[in-house]
């Protein structure tokens, strides 16, 4: 076995560990908790894939911003004196029926497909589709900010200023107690 299929697995049962603890946990702030070894997990496994700019946008974005964001609810809603936070649905013989019926599905379509299976390709030969000196987020950069090719600047910069307006109401609906 290759180093980095085992590595794959590992951040893999990790991942699906910590997601089941996500759902499972009784207690809210446990859930979130896990949900940031989910997130890291996957940003992991976008390191393996040589995706460096998506593992750092997961960490950046969902390990920092949505964790804390869901952390910074659930002091807001202040649920305090009860112990059981994240109380058991009723209807969860129905969701697992679902659930493998859906895995179901998912492991036929990838057992049957024709498209499914590619030759194994290696990260030289994936670097390879980039010139020499350049990697994807160097790339990415480029296609940002050139000023020769079409540049993504402007939708970044709304997308930035769009962010900042969330923050600035969030801090002001922070402050009204």
């Amino acid at each position: 076995m290759e180093f980095a299929t085992l590595i794959f697995w590992i951040f893999a049962v990790i991942l699906v560990g910590a997601a089941l603890c996500a759902v499972g946990f009784r207690n809210i702030v446990h859930s979130a908790l896990a949900l940031v070894v989910v997130f890291a997990m996957a940003a992991g496994i976008y390191v393996l894939l040589n995706a460096e700019f998506i593992a750092i946008v997961q960490i950046l974005i969902y390990v920092g911003a949505v964790t804390i964001l869901i952390l910074f609810a659930l002091m807001l809603t202040r649920i305090a004196g009860s112990r059981q936070t994240n109380p058991a649905n009723k209807l969860w013989p129905i969701a697992a029926v679902i659930c493998a019926v859906v895995g179901a599905t998912i492991i036929y379509a990838v057992t049957t497909s024709y498209h499914v299976v590619k030759p194994v390709v290696t990260a030289a030969e994936t670097a390879r589709q980039l010139p020499d000196g350049i990697n994807n987020v160097v790339r990415i950069g480029q296609l940002l900010y050139s000023p020769t090719s079409y540049s993504y600047v402007l939708p970044f910069e709304i997308a930035s200023l769009v962010l900042l307006v969330a923050i600035v109401g969030a801090i002001i609906i922070g402050k009204e107690d």
